[in-house]
Protein backbone atom coordinates (compact mmCIF):
# COMPACT_ATOMS: atom_id res chain seq x y z
CA UNK A 1 0.00 0.00 0.00
CA UNK A 2 1.63 3.22 -1.16
CA UNK A 3 1.42 6.64 0.41
CA UNK A 4 -2.03 8.11 0.13
CA UNK A 5 -5.40 8.30 1.79
CA UNK A 6 -6.34 5.16 3.64
CA UNK A 7 -9.87 4.77 5.01
CA UNK A 8 -10.55 2.23 7.72
CA UNK A 9 -14.04 1.85 9.09
CA UNK A 10 -14.52 1.37 12.80
CA UNK A 11 -17.04 -0.84 14.51
CA UNK A 12 -18.42 1.07 17.47
CA UNK A 13 -18.19 4.50 19.03
CA UNK A 14 -16.09 4.95 22.13
CA UNK A 15 -14.96 7.92 24.19
CA UNK A 16 -12.49 8.54 26.99
CA UNK A 17 -15.35 9.82 29.10
CA UNK A 18 -17.62 6.84 28.51
CA UNK A 19 -17.22 3.86 30.80
CA UNK A 20 -18.22 0.39 29.73
CA UNK A 21 -17.12 -2.60 27.71
CA UNK A 22 -16.45 -0.42 24.66
CA UNK A 23 -14.04 1.67 26.75
CA UNK A 24 -12.01 -0.86 28.76
CA UNK A 25 -11.72 -4.63 28.56
CA UNK A 26 -9.87 -6.98 30.90
CA UNK A 27 -8.62 -10.20 29.30
CA UNK A 28 -7.56 -12.97 31.65
CA UNK A 29 -7.24 -16.75 31.53
CA UNK A 30 -9.87 -18.79 33.34
CA UNK A 31 -7.20 -20.38 35.51
CA UNK A 32 -5.77 -17.01 36.57
CA UNK A 33 -9.21 -15.59 37.29
CA UNK A 34 -9.90 -18.70 39.35
CA UNK A 35 -6.97 -17.93 41.64
CA UNK A 36 -8.39 -15.83 44.53
CA UNK A 37 -5.30 -13.60 44.74
CA UNK A 38 -5.24 -12.87 41.01
CA UNK A 39 -9.01 -12.39 41.03
CA UNK A 40 -8.34 -9.42 43.33
CA UNK A 41 -6.21 -7.87 40.57
CA UNK A 42 -9.12 -8.12 38.14
CA UNK A 43 -11.49 -6.72 40.78
CA UNK A 44 -9.19 -3.75 41.39
CA UNK A 45 -9.18 -2.95 37.68
CA UNK A 46 -12.97 -3.24 37.51
CA UNK A 47 -13.30 -0.87 40.45
CA UNK A 48 -10.92 1.63 38.85
CA UNK A 49 -12.43 1.37 35.36
CA UNK A 50 -16.14 1.32 36.04
CA UNK A 51 -18.10 -0.79 33.59
CA UNK A 52 -15.06 -2.67 32.28
CA UNK A 53 -15.84 -6.00 30.63
CA UNK A 54 -14.00 -9.19 31.60
CA UNK A 55 -13.14 -11.60 28.80
CA UNK A 56 -11.70 -15.02 29.62
CA UNK A 57 -9.77 -17.61 27.67
CA UNK A 58 -8.86 -21.22 28.39
CA UNK A 59 -6.01 -22.48 26.22
CA UNK A 60 -4.86 -19.59 24.01
CA UNK A 61 -5.27 -15.84 24.45
CA UNK A 62 -6.55 -15.61 20.84
CA UNK A 63 -9.78 -17.17 22.10
CA UNK A 64 -10.71 -13.69 23.37
CA UNK A 65 -10.55 -12.12 19.90
CA UNK A 66 -14.18 -12.54 18.84
CA UNK A 67 -15.47 -10.88 22.01
CA UNK A 68 -13.05 -7.97 21.58
CA UNK A 69 -14.02 -7.54 17.94
CA UNK A 70 -17.64 -7.03 19.00
CA UNK A 71 -16.91 -4.22 21.47
CA UNK A 72 -13.62 -2.85 20.04
CA UNK A 73 -12.52 -1.37 23.40
CA UNK A 74 -10.29 1.66 23.52
CA UNK A 75 -8.14 0.04 26.23
CA UNK A 76 -7.44 -3.67 26.60
CA UNK A 77 -5.61 -4.90 29.68
CA UNK A 78 -4.25 -8.45 29.57
CA UNK A 79 -3.92 -9.68 33.15
CA UNK A 80 -1.39 -12.50 33.24
CA UNK A 81 0.78 -14.31 35.72
CA UNK A 82 4.52 -14.10 35.15
CA UNK A 83 4.41 -17.69 33.88
CA UNK A 84 1.81 -16.73 31.25
CA UNK A 85 3.48 -13.47 30.18
CA UNK A 86 6.22 -15.07 28.12
CA UNK A 87 7.73 -14.10 24.78
CA UNK A 88 5.08 -15.89 22.72
CA UNK A 89 2.27 -14.32 24.76
CA UNK A 90 3.62 -10.84 23.95
CA UNK A 91 3.74 -11.67 20.23
CA UNK A 92 0.24 -13.16 20.34
CA UNK A 93 -1.15 -9.99 21.95
CA UNK A 94 0.52 -7.81 19.31
CA UNK A 95 -0.95 -9.89 16.51
CA UNK A 96 -4.48 -10.32 17.80
CA UNK A 97 -4.84 -6.60 18.61
CA UNK A 98 -4.25 -5.87 14.92
CA UNK A 99 -7.15 -8.13 13.98
CA UNK A 100 -10.13 -6.33 15.51
CA UNK A 101 -10.82 -5.05 11.99
CA UNK A 102 -9.29 -5.41 8.53
CA UNK A 103 -6.69 -2.62 8.55
CA UNK A 104 -3.07 -3.53 9.45
CA UNK A 105 -2.84 -1.23 12.48
CA UNK A 106 -3.21 -1.96 16.18
CA UNK A 107 -6.86 -1.52 17.10
CA UNK A 108 -6.74 -0.88 20.86
CA UNK A 109 -4.39 0.65 23.41
CA UNK A 110 -3.20 -2.49 25.17
CA UNK A 111 -0.96 -3.43 28.06
CA UNK A 112 -0.02 -6.63 29.85
CA UNK A 113 -0.51 -6.32 33.59
CA UNK A 114 1.68 -8.82 35.40
CA UNK A 115 4.04 -8.81 38.34
CA UNK A 116 6.42 -10.89 40.39
CA UNK A 117 3.35 -12.23 42.20
CA UNK A 118 -0.30 -11.34 42.61
CA UNK A 119 0.49 -8.83 45.36
CA UNK A 120 2.86 -6.95 43.05
CA UNK A 121 0.32 -7.01 40.22
CA UNK A 122 -2.31 -5.69 42.62
CA UNK A 123 -0.10 -2.70 43.46
CA UNK A 124 0.14 -1.89 39.77
CA UNK A 125 -3.59 -2.38 39.22
CA UNK A 126 -4.47 -0.05 42.11
CA UNK A 127 -2.21 2.76 40.91
CA UNK A 128 -4.65 5.54 40.21
CA UNK A 129 -2.96 8.93 40.49
CA UNK A 130 -1.46 9.99 37.15
CA UNK A 131 2.31 10.49 36.96
CA UNK A 132 3.79 13.79 35.80
CA UNK A 133 7.36 13.00 34.78
CA UNK A 134 9.48 15.81 36.21
CA UNK A 135 12.75 13.97 36.91
CA UNK A 136 14.52 11.75 34.39
CA UNK A 137 17.56 9.54 34.96
CA UNK A 138 19.34 7.60 32.25
CA UNK A 139 22.27 5.33 31.54
CA UNK A 140 22.49 6.69 28.00
CA UNK A 141 22.35 10.09 26.31
CA UNK A 142 18.91 11.63 25.90
CA UNK A 143 17.39 15.02 25.14
CA UNK A 144 17.49 16.77 28.50
CA UNK A 145 16.40 20.01 26.84
CA UNK A 146 12.97 18.38 26.54
CA UNK A 147 12.88 17.40 30.23
CA UNK A 148 12.06 19.47 33.30
CA UNK A 149 15.17 18.16 35.06
CA UNK A 150 17.35 15.07 34.94
CA UNK A 151 20.70 13.43 34.52
CA UNK A 152 22.36 10.94 32.20
CA UNK A 153 25.61 9.00 32.39
CA UNK A 154 27.28 8.12 29.11
CA UNK A 155 27.45 4.41 28.27
CA UNK A 156 29.98 5.14 25.52
CA UNK A 157 32.42 7.60 27.14
CA UNK A 158 33.67 6.88 30.65
CA UNK A 159 33.36 9.73 33.19
CA UNK A 160 31.01 11.72 30.93
CA UNK A 161 27.79 12.85 32.60
CA UNK A 162 25.24 15.59 31.89
CA UNK A 163 22.59 17.05 34.16
CA UNK A 164 19.80 19.59 33.96
CA UNK A 165 18.82 21.45 37.11
CA UNK A 166 15.31 22.60 37.91
CA UNK A 167 16.36 26.13 36.88
CA UNK A 168 16.88 24.88 33.33
CA UNK A 169 20.68 24.96 33.25
CA UNK A 170 22.30 22.02 31.45
CA UNK A 171 25.91 21.19 32.28
CA UNK A 172 28.37 18.45 31.54
CA UNK A 173 30.45 17.22 34.45
CA UNK A 174 32.92 14.47 35.30
CA UNK A 175 31.07 11.50 36.73
CA UNK A 176 32.45 8.40 38.43
CA UNK A 177 34.28 5.79 36.39
CA UNK A 178 31.86 3.16 37.69
CA UNK A 179 28.33 4.54 37.60
CA UNK A 180 26.52 1.64 39.26
CA UNK A 181 25.87 3.34 42.57
CA UNK A 182 25.32 6.76 41.00
CA UNK A 183 22.55 5.37 38.80
CA UNK A 184 21.08 3.45 41.72
CA UNK A 185 21.01 6.69 43.71
CA UNK A 186 18.88 8.37 41.02
CA UNK A 187 16.28 5.71 41.78
CA UNK A 188 16.56 5.56 45.56
CA UNK A 189 17.54 9.12 46.55
CA UNK A 190 16.55 11.41 43.67
CA UNK A 191 13.29 9.51 43.10
CA UNK A 192 13.38 9.54 39.29
CA UNK A 193 9.98 9.44 37.59
CA UNK A 194 11.45 7.98 34.41
CA UNK A 195 14.47 5.68 34.10
CA UNK A 196 16.04 4.99 30.70
CA UNK A 197 18.65 2.39 29.79
CA UNK A 198 20.42 0.93 26.78
CA UNK A 199 23.42 -1.34 26.22
CA UNK A 200 23.95 -5.05 26.73
CA UNK A 201 21.48 -6.98 28.84
CA UNK A 202 20.04 -10.40 29.47
CA UNK A 203 16.93 -11.50 31.35
CA UNK A 204 19.00 -11.41 34.56
CA UNK A 205 21.18 -8.33 34.27
CA UNK A 206 21.92 -4.94 32.71
CA UNK A 207 25.55 -4.20 31.79
CA UNK A 208 25.84 -0.46 32.36
CA UNK A 209 28.90 0.34 30.25
CA UNK A 210 28.78 -0.32 26.52
CA UNK A 211 32.30 0.69 25.44
CA UNK A 212 34.09 0.54 28.76
CA UNK A 213 34.16 -1.65 31.84
CA UNK A 214 31.45 -0.73 34.30
CA UNK A 215 29.23 -2.43 36.85
CA UNK A 216 25.83 -3.98 36.33
CA UNK A 217 22.34 -4.34 37.76
CA UNK A 218 21.29 -7.87 38.65
CA UNK A 219 17.86 -9.35 39.41
CA UNK A 220 17.00 -12.27 41.62
CA UNK A 221 13.63 -13.42 42.95
CA UNK A 222 11.88 -10.09 42.35
CA UNK A 223 14.73 -8.09 43.93
CA UNK A 224 17.23 -5.75 42.27
CA UNK A 225 20.91 -5.47 43.12
CA UNK A 226 23.76 -3.26 42.01
CA UNK A 227 27.11 -4.92 41.40
CA UNK A 228 29.98 -2.44 40.87
CA UNK A 229 33.26 -3.52 39.32
CA UNK A 230 34.68 -4.09 42.83
CA UNK A 231 32.05 -6.79 43.40
CA UNK A 232 30.43 -5.05 46.37
CA UNK A 233 26.82 -6.15 45.74
CA UNK A 234 24.07 -3.96 47.21
CA UNK A 235 20.26 -3.89 47.17
CA UNK A 236 18.39 -1.28 45.14
CA UNK A 237 14.86 -0.45 46.29
CA UNK A 238 12.46 2.35 45.48
CA UNK A 239 8.73 2.69 46.06
CA UNK A 240 7.71 5.84 44.20
CA UNK A 241 5.64 5.14 41.09
CA UNK A 242 7.75 5.43 37.95
CA UNK A 243 8.03 4.31 34.33
CA UNK A 244 10.97 2.52 32.75
CA UNK A 245 12.23 2.56 29.15
CA UNK A 246 14.99 0.02 28.37
CA UNK A 247 14.91 1.33 24.80
CA UNK A 248 18.13 -0.32 23.62
CA UNK A 249 18.47 -3.38 25.86
CA UNK A 250 18.24 -6.94 24.66
CA UNK A 251 15.81 -9.24 26.50
CA UNK A 252 14.82 -6.81 29.26
CA UNK A 253 11.14 -7.49 28.58
CA UNK A 254 11.47 -11.27 28.39
CA UNK A 255 9.89 -12.84 31.46
CA UNK A 256 11.29 -16.37 31.50
CA UNK A 257 11.19 -17.11 35.21
CA UNK A 258 10.96 -15.54 38.69
CA UNK A 259 14.45 -13.99 38.41
CA UNK A 260 13.59 -11.95 35.29
CA UNK A 261 14.71 -8.31 35.29
CA UNK A 262 11.25 -7.04 34.30
CA UNK A 263 9.73 -8.56 37.44
CA UNK A 264 12.37 -6.98 39.70
CA UNK A 265 11.78 -3.55 38.13
CA UNK A 266 8.07 -3.87 38.92
CA UNK A 267 8.40 -5.51 42.32
CA UNK A 268 11.41 -3.77 43.86
CA UNK A 269 11.57 -0.40 42.12
CA UNK A 270 8.01 0.87 41.79
CA UNK A 271 7.79 0.57 38.01
CA UNK A 272 4.13 0.85 36.99
CA UNK A 273 4.64 0.83 33.22
CA UNK A 274 7.58 -0.29 31.10
CA UNK A 275 8.46 -1.54 27.66
CA UNK A 276 11.09 -4.14 26.86
CA UNK A 277 12.42 -6.33 24.08
CA UNK A 278 11.64 -10.01 24.54
CA UNK A 279 14.40 -10.88 22.05
CA UNK A 280 17.85 -9.52 21.27
CA UNK A 281 17.66 -6.07 19.69
CA UNK A 282 19.69 -5.07 16.66
CA UNK A 283 17.39 -2.83 14.60
CA UNK A 284 15.88 -0.63 17.28
CA UNK A 285 12.80 1.00 15.75
CA UNK A 286 10.32 -0.23 18.36
CA UNK A 287 12.54 0.67 21.30
CA UNK A 288 14.36 3.91 20.55
CA UNK A 289 11.35 5.35 18.73
CA UNK A 290 9.37 5.56 21.97
CA UNK A 291 11.75 8.36 23.01
CA UNK A 292 10.82 10.28 19.84
CA UNK A 293 7.18 10.37 20.90
CA UNK A 294 7.36 10.35 24.69
CA UNK A 295 10.46 12.31 25.73
CA UNK A 296 11.00 14.49 22.68
CA UNK A 297 7.38 15.64 22.43
CA UNK A 298 6.92 16.27 26.15
CA UNK A 299 3.34 16.42 27.37
CA UNK A 300 1.81 15.41 24.04
CA UNK A 301 1.55 11.67 24.64
CA UNK A 302 1.10 9.43 27.63
CA UNK A 303 3.56 6.53 27.68
CA UNK A 304 0.80 4.20 26.46
CA UNK A 305 0.04 6.58 23.59
CA UNK A 306 3.72 7.03 22.73
CA UNK A 307 4.28 3.27 22.53
CA UNK A 308 1.27 2.74 20.29
CA UNK A 309 2.01 5.80 18.13
CA UNK A 310 5.44 4.32 17.48
CA UNK A 311 3.80 1.00 16.57
CA UNK A 312 1.53 2.84 14.10
CA UNK A 313 4.63 4.48 12.63
CA UNK A 314 6.38 1.12 12.23
CA UNK A 315 3.40 -0.54 10.57
CA UNK A 316 2.89 2.47 8.29
CA UNK A 317 6.50 2.16 7.16
CA UNK A 318 6.11 -1.55 6.45
CA UNK A 319 2.81 -1.04 4.64
CA UNK A 320 4.01 1.93 2.60
CA UNK A 321 7.49 0.99 1.49
CA UNK A 322 7.42 -2.80 1.17
CA UNK A 323 5.00 -4.82 -0.92
CA UNK A 324 2.95 -7.61 0.64
CA UNK A 325 4.83 -7.98 3.93
CA UNK A 326 2.73 -6.06 6.44
CA UNK A 327 0.69 -9.21 7.16
CA UNK A 328 3.73 -11.48 7.50
CA UNK A 329 4.19 -12.96 10.98
CA UNK A 330 7.70 -14.15 11.70
CA UNK A 331 8.26 -17.03 14.06
CA UNK A 332 9.25 -15.17 17.21
CA UNK A 333 13.02 -14.93 17.49
CA UNK A 334 13.66 -16.24 13.97
CA UNK A 335 14.32 -14.37 10.72
CA UNK A 336 12.20 -16.35 8.26
CA UNK A 337 11.03 -13.94 5.58
CA UNK A 338 9.16 -15.11 2.47
CA UNK A 339 11.46 -16.63 -0.14
CA UNK A 340 11.22 -13.62 -2.44
CA UNK A 341 12.83 -10.35 -1.41
CA UNK A 342 10.42 -7.52 -0.61
CA UNK A 343 10.02 -4.80 -3.19
CA UNK A 344 11.38 -1.57 -1.73
CA UNK A 345 9.27 1.39 -2.81
CA UNK A 346 11.05 3.88 -0.55
CA UNK A 347 14.54 4.05 -2.03
CA UNK A 348 14.56 7.82 -1.49
CA UNK A 349 14.59 7.08 2.23
CA UNK A 350 17.51 4.70 1.84
CA UNK A 351 15.42 1.69 2.83
CA UNK A 352 16.45 -1.83 1.94
CA UNK A 353 15.39 -5.43 2.42
CA UNK A 354 17.41 -5.33 5.66
CA UNK A 355 15.12 -2.57 6.93
CA UNK A 356 12.12 -4.75 6.13
CA UNK A 357 13.61 -7.57 8.18
CA UNK A 358 14.38 -5.17 11.02
CA UNK A 359 10.88 -3.75 11.12
CA UNK A 360 9.32 -7.21 11.11
CA UNK A 361 11.77 -8.33 13.80
CA UNK A 362 10.79 -5.42 16.06
CA UNK A 363 7.06 -5.31 15.42
CA UNK A 364 5.86 -8.11 17.72
CA UNK A 365 8.75 -8.45 20.17
CA UNK A 366 8.54 -5.39 22.43
CA UNK A 367 6.27 -5.79 25.44
CA UNK A 368 4.24 -3.05 27.08
CA UNK A 369 3.67 -3.89 30.74
CA UNK A 370 1.17 -2.14 33.00
CA UNK A 371 -2.38 -0.85 33.03
CA UNK A 372 -2.71 0.86 29.61
CA UNK A 373 -5.24 3.41 30.89
CA UNK A 374 -2.99 4.61 33.71
CA UNK A 375 -1.44 7.88 32.60
CA UNK A 376 2.24 8.74 32.82
CA UNK A 377 3.13 11.86 30.87
CA UNK A 378 6.22 14.04 30.57
CA UNK A 379 5.94 17.49 32.13
CA UNK A 380 4.93 19.87 29.35
CA UNK A 381 7.76 21.72 27.58
CA UNK A 382 7.89 23.69 24.29
CA UNK A 383 7.79 21.23 21.39
CA UNK A 384 9.51 21.45 18.02
CA UNK A 385 6.10 21.81 16.41
CA UNK A 386 2.62 22.54 17.70
CA UNK A 387 -0.14 20.02 16.98
CA UNK A 388 -3.86 20.57 17.55
CA UNK A 389 -7.02 18.74 16.57
CA UNK A 390 -10.38 20.50 16.49
CA UNK A 391 -13.74 18.87 15.83
CA UNK A 392 -16.82 20.83 14.80
CA UNK A 393 -19.81 18.61 14.09
CA UNK A 394 -18.42 16.18 11.51
CA UNK A 395 -15.47 18.37 10.38
CA UNK A 396 -12.04 17.41 11.75
CA UNK A 397 -9.04 19.72 11.43
CA UNK A 398 -5.50 18.71 12.38
CA UNK A 399 -3.19 21.73 12.43
CA UNK A 400 0.60 21.45 12.68
CA UNK A 401 2.73 24.58 13.09
CA UNK A 402 6.58 24.43 12.85
CA UNK A 403 8.27 26.12 15.83
CA UNK A 404 11.97 25.51 15.09
CA UNK A 405 12.20 26.70 11.52
CA UNK A 406 13.78 24.21 9.14
CA UNK A 407 14.61 21.90 12.05
CA UNK A 408 11.01 21.52 13.20
CA UNK A 409 10.56 17.95 11.98
CA UNK A 410 14.14 16.75 12.36
CA UNK A 411 15.27 14.40 15.15
CA UNK A 412 15.76 16.18 18.45
CA UNK A 413 18.41 13.67 19.54
CA UNK A 414 20.11 11.00 17.41
CA UNK A 415 21.63 8.76 20.09
CA UNK A 416 20.69 5.15 19.46
CA UNK A 417 19.23 3.36 16.45
CA UNK A 418 16.48 4.29 13.98
CA UNK A 419 16.05 7.70 15.56
CA UNK A 420 13.80 10.53 14.44
CA UNK A 421 11.81 11.24 11.29
CA UNK A 422 8.71 9.72 12.86
CA UNK A 423 5.36 10.61 11.32
CA UNK A 424 2.99 12.98 13.06
CA UNK A 425 0.38 10.93 14.92
CA UNK A 426 -2.84 12.28 16.38
CA UNK A 427 -4.87 9.79 18.40
CA UNK A 428 -8.65 10.22 18.51
CA UNK A 429 -10.81 9.76 21.59
CA UNK A 430 -13.61 8.21 19.54
CA UNK A 431 -14.03 6.01 16.48
CA UNK A 432 -14.85 7.39 13.04
CA UNK A 433 -15.87 6.23 9.57
CA UNK A 434 -16.97 7.57 6.14
CA UNK A 435 -13.93 9.83 5.83
CA UNK A 436 -13.66 12.43 3.08
CA UNK A 437 -10.49 14.53 2.80
CA UNK A 438 -11.25 18.23 2.33
CA UNK A 439 -7.73 19.68 2.61
CA UNK A 440 -4.18 18.35 2.85
CA UNK A 441 -4.32 15.28 0.64
CA UNK A 442 -0.92 16.25 -0.80
CA UNK A 443 0.56 15.44 2.63
CA UNK A 444 -0.45 11.77 2.12
CA UNK A 445 -2.33 11.38 5.41
CA UNK A 446 -3.60 8.10 6.76
CA UNK A 447 -6.95 8.58 8.46
CA UNK A 448 -7.73 5.44 10.43
CA UNK A 449 -10.75 4.69 12.58
CA UNK A 450 -9.04 5.99 15.73
CA UNK A 451 -5.97 8.01 14.68
CA UNK A 452 -4.53 10.31 12.03
CA UNK A 453 -1.00 9.81 10.72
CA UNK A 454 0.89 12.29 8.56
CA UNK A 455 4.28 11.25 7.13
CA UNK A 456 7.17 13.36 8.38
CA UNK A 457 7.53 16.45 6.15
CA UNK A 458 11.17 16.12 5.02
CA UNK A 459 11.06 19.52 3.31
CA UNK A 460 9.92 22.19 5.74
CA UNK A 461 8.43 25.59 4.98
CA UNK A 462 8.79 27.31 8.39
CA UNK A 463 6.13 29.85 7.49
CA UNK A 464 3.55 27.23 6.56
CA UNK A 465 0.74 25.91 8.69
CA UNK A 466 0.30 22.23 7.80
CA UNK A 467 -3.35 21.32 7.84
CA UNK A 468 -5.37 18.14 7.32
CA UNK A 469 -9.11 18.68 7.14
CA UNK A 470 -11.69 15.96 6.61
CA UNK A 471 -15.27 15.06 7.32
CA UNK A 472 -16.15 11.86 9.16
CA UNK A 473 -19.04 10.25 10.95
CA UNK A 474 -18.76 8.96 14.49
CA UNK A 475 -19.24 5.23 14.74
Amino acid sequence: MKLGLVLMLGLVFWSAEVAGADHYAIVVSSSTLGDPEWAQVVSALKEKHVGAAVVTWDDQVEESLSALQKTHPRFTCYVATSAEANRQFVADVHRMTRRFDEDPYTDTLWGILTGFDAANALQIAKQGEPLAVDRVASGTELALEMCREGMWYDELVQYKAVRKQSDGEIEQFRGPGDTTRALADTLTQDTADLFVTSGHATERGWQIGFRYRNGHFQSEGGKMFGVPTNGDRFRIQSSNAKVYLPIGNCLMGHINGPDAMALAWMNDLGVRQMIGYTVVTWYGYSGWGVLDYFVEQPGRYSLTEAFHSNQHALIHRLDTYFDDVVSVDLKVGEMNLPARQPNVAGKSLGLSAADCRGLLWDRDTVAFYGDPAWEARMAAMPNAYDQQLTVEDNLYTLTVVPKRGGDSFKPVNTNGAQRGWRPIVQLLDHRIGDVQIVEGEELSPVVADDFILVPNPRTVDPSRTYRIRFTATRM
